[in-house]
């Protein structure tokens, strides 16, 4: 039988990255999937205080069929070869090896984890979705301080994104639920996981 596996998407900073430690299941992380900088395909922030930059929060930014692919085989086979992915360097910074141990069921997660739930489901190999969401400024607050502290853009930057993806954070969390993800604070998802 195929492994399965249990999306966690949401917003940025909402907290899947800490579920998933905290669950401790084999994890395919979907943020590494992003595109490098200097890719001529990459989308830009048109409009605002950052317009002009790169626009990480698109999901033109990422390799959703290089994401279906890793969770095909990683479903089929157990393992699979993901790259590594450094945000503060905006590229791949080489590849690792994900196996699951034998493991029946593992983890996707990442900002744009609610774009695979379709393709999942129809090959059969969904267990569950979930869409981790918090207050807006819970949110807004935990990426801020997680991307200072990990430098992953100048603090300036920072501030205006998050700001911006604080206003967005209702329609991130619509879109998951409309591609087949359940809206639930992390805890809420621990015990229906755990159970």
């Amino acid at each position: 039988m195929p492994a399965r596996v249990i999306v966690l998407a949401g917003p940025s900073g909402a907290g899947k990255s800490r579920l998933a430690e905290r669950i401790g299941l084999p994890v395919l992380r979907l943020d590494d999937f992003y595109k490098s900088a200097g890719d001529p395909t990459l989308p830009y922030i048109i409009e605002g205080a950052n317009a002009g930059i790169v626009d990480w929060d698109d999901p033109e930014s990422w390799l959703l069929d290089d994401a279906m692919a890793a969770l095909d085989e990683l479903c089929r086979t157990g393992r699979t070869e993901v790259p590594v992915y450094e945000i503060a360097q905006n590229g791949r910074c080489g590849w690792q090896t994900l196996d699951l141990g034998g493991s029946e069921v593992f983890l996707a997660e990442g900002i744009f984890a609610q774009e695979i739930v379709p393709h999942a489901r129809e090959a059969g190999l969904l267990e569950a979705a979930y869409c981790v969401r918090q207050h807006p400024m819970v949110t807004f607050w935990r990426r801020l301080t997680r991307d200072l502290r990990e430098r992953r853009k100048p603090p300036l930057v920072l501030v205006r994104r998050g700001l911006a993806l604080m206003g967005d954070q209702r329609r991130v969390v619509s879109h998951a639920v409309s591609l087949g993800c359940e809206p639930v604070t992390p805890d809420e998802a621990y015990a229906k996981i755990r159970s």
